[in-house]
């Protein structure tokens, strides 16, 4: 699935945070136990894992696992920008990538290609100058960029409100499932701070055994 392989120790933050979670959220302290051998993993190549993202906005686990094989297939088993662009917009709709995303696709190859992004010195930005760097690729949303910071850079404190796994699972958990707000997940969140990433990362485990990886 991926076009390389993740990486699998665990962030150097990770137990410090899940410390801190255990002793300062009921809920966490109750959902974290249950999965005791997982930690966030991270892809090397950060053009791969921003083509997954694009290719998993707004569609189920299951339907971006589908589109990403179809783009592995068109693209070889490790998806590079020039890659992408010898396939060309045409070329990835021929493979089964949607027309919106294929033109996202194939528009952030060109930006790699091209040099209008610089990935070699993202992991020296903050989170914010990351973000607006990549939100000027078309394609590339707040959304696109936080699961970026989460899964390529390993950021600890990302909360990604515009995700609706995030919000599903703070609603089912925080809310006996009733439908919450940006301003009431965020609430919830301050007791995660500076860890939201590894909160959001458990409350996707509770709802799927082996969430997305980007």
């Amino acid at each position: 699935m991926s076009s390389a392989d993740p990486i699998i120790a665990k962030p150097h933050y990770w137990e410090d945070a899940v410390s801190h979670l255990l002793r300062r959220d009921r809920i966490l302290k109750k959902l974290i136990p249950q999965h005791p051998e997982v930690w966030l993993t991270s892809r090397s190549a950060p053009f791969v894992t921003l083509a997954r993202a694009i290719i998993g906005q707004q569609v189920s686990a299951r339907a971006a696992d589908t589109a990403w094989q179809r783009l592995l297939e068109a693209a070889g088993a490790r998806p590079s920008p020039a890659a992408v662009l010898r396939l060309g917009a045409d070329g990835l709709r021929a493979a089964g990538i949607a027309q919106r995303k294929a033109d996202y696709l194939h528009d952030l190859a060109t930006h790699f290609s091209e040099r209008k992004v610089h990935p070699d010195r993202w992991s020296k930005m903050d989170d914010e100058a990351v973000v607006n760097e990549l939100v000027s690729i078309r394609g590339i949303s707040r959304w696109t960029a936080e699961m970026f910071l989460i899964f390529n850079l390993q950021r600890p404190d990302v909360l990604p409100l515009d995700d609706p796994g995030l919000l599903k699972a703070i609603s089912l958990h925080y809310f006996s499932g009733e439908p919450v707000s940006r301003f009431e997940a965020r609430e919830v969140s301050l007791a995660w701070q500076p860890w939201r990433t590894v909160a959001t990362w458990y409350l996707w485990h509770s709802l799927e055994p082996v969430p997305v990886q980007y």
